[in-house]
């Protein structure tokens, strides 16, 4: 049977469909009285650690009495209350991200943070949104085939900033990761104030001008008690133990300091943030088993490889892998590039099922499944295709011995797989590997 949704989004140049959602945008300012004016507007922007940059933003500011709301790809925030995202979809469509922006105000919020992607952005849904700060975490390349390169990738974030500094910049501000190659691009825009944040362990393309300022991270350690770093004289260690996290933070107070937040202030909330939901999550019930799981978002090369580096400070006997298949629409050239990293990083492999949307399931298992034999992994030895989702976590957990890890990757928190023809079916990491928990040891 023929797909006209998809047939028509073949034949209709994208221009002429993403002009819709640009009067859903105009509607929905209209409808609900243009609330962004009313309260200040954050846009967070980078090829990943957005909804990460907006967990911890929000936990610095309400720690120091803000009242604070936020829409991300993990959850929808509209006051003191949190809810996760069960949209499957980062900005929302139709006129949803301006209702829920009304929401914010009349719950009292003074500060609204969104997650802003290239794909909403062609879409127009950034449209009518008043925002007063933009932050780029960071730049690399991801989604290519969605924007037809890197170019086109980097030009739609470019654009964001753009729409956001309007004609003159003045009254915006810019945060601008100064590790970025890209950063003198960013910078070159015109805002009222920047800020370039850098890390002292890197390489810095941009460390600010007279017309800037610079935060930069120094003496960066990570150990058992978490991370712990400073910036001039004042001494950060929140109780995060990914390195990458420091990056996602540093966005966080550079944004604080240009919101006014104090040098104390913002040591105080920093110290107490704690990680987002669905990102390097343990599941407490598999530890009283003796073995540990882990449920993260991690679905492409690099986030795998920070991951990795946690997973290898824990020393476990065995990395047993729940691997997503990468989902479908997007870069196909990374489905090898996981198989192989997993292939070379885990002991035991199971791959299925994950976001296939109206791609063949198998045929993206079967990718992953090419690169994981080119790290040496041999079919049902030890790496495995079982396209259920839950019987794979079922099987991994059924491996699991004393001493070993479970990572379960690709999804997080996320409330639903999304299937051919816009189906979603509800789903949550998390509690199929306590149900499997329970399962297997029959409690």
């Amino acid at each position: 049977m023929l797909n006209w949704k998809r047939y028509l989004k073949k034949v209709i140049p994208r221009s002429w469909l993403d002009s819709r959602h640009w009067l859903y945008a105009w509607y929905g300012a209209f409808k609900y009285g243009h609330p962004s004016r009313e309260m200040t507007l954050v846009a967070v922007t980078g090829t990943s650690g957005k909804s990460s940059v907006i967990h911890f933003l929000r936990q610095v500011l309400m720690a120091n009495g803000k009242k604070v709301g936020s829409l991300s790809t993990i959850e929808f925030c509209l006051g003191e209350e949190c809810r996760l995202n069960d949209q499957k979809m980062t900005m929302l469509g139709r006129t949803k991200i301006q209702e829920y922006l009304r929401e914010m105000k009349n719950n009292g919020c003074e500060i609204a943070i969104v997650e802003v992607t290239s794909e909403g952005f062609l879409q127009h849904r950034h449209r009518f949104i008043d925002f007063d700060m933009v932050a780029l975490t960071n730049l690399y390349p991801e989604h290519l085939e969605a924007h037809g390169g890197l170019a086109n990738y980097k030009k739609a974030k470019l654009g964001i900033f753009q729409a956001v500094s309007g004609t003159d910049g003045k009254d915006k501000t810019a945060v601008i990761n100064g590790d970025s190659e890209y950063c003198r691009e960013f910078g070159r825009l015109s805002f009222a104030n920047k800020y370039y944040f850098s890390r002292g362990d890197k390489k810095s393309y941009c460390l600010g001008d007279q017309n800037s300022q610079t935060i930069v991270a120094r003496e960066i350690k990570i150990d058992e008690e978490g991370l712990n770093f400073f910036i001039g004289e004042t001494e950060f260690h929140p109780r995060l133990y990914v390195d990458h996290q420091l990056d996602n933070l540093l966005v966080v107070i550079s944004l604080a300091r240009a919101l006014d937040l104090t040098w104390s202030e913002i040591q105080n909330g920093v110290n107490q943030v704690k990680d987002p939901p669905g990102r390097i999550e343990f599941i407490p019930e598999a530890e009283k088993r003796g073995f540990q799981v882990i449920v993260d978002y991690a679905f492409e090369p690099i986030a795998l490889e920070a991951l990795y580096k946690v997973v290898r400070r824990l020393q476990p006997n065995r990395i047993i892998q729940v691997a997503g298949a990468t989902g479908g629409g997007r870069d196909q050239s990374r489905r090898q590039k996981n198989g192989q990293l997993m292939g070379n990083q885990a002991d035991l492999i199971i791959i299925t099922d994950e976001d296939p949307y109206d791609d063949d399931p198998l045929s993206i298992m079967q990718a992953v499944a090419e690169g994981v034999e080119k790290a040496g992994k041999k079919k049902n030895k030890n790496y495995f295709i079982i396209p259920d989702r839950r019987q794979a976590i079922e099987r991994a957990i059924e491996l699991a011995k004393t001493g070993d890890l479970v990572l379960v990757t690709g999804k997080g928190s996320e409330q639903a797989i999304c299937v051919a023809r816009g189906r979603k079916i509800p789903w949550d990491d998390r509690e199929e590997v306590r149900r499997a928990i329970a399962k297997k040891y029959g409690n």
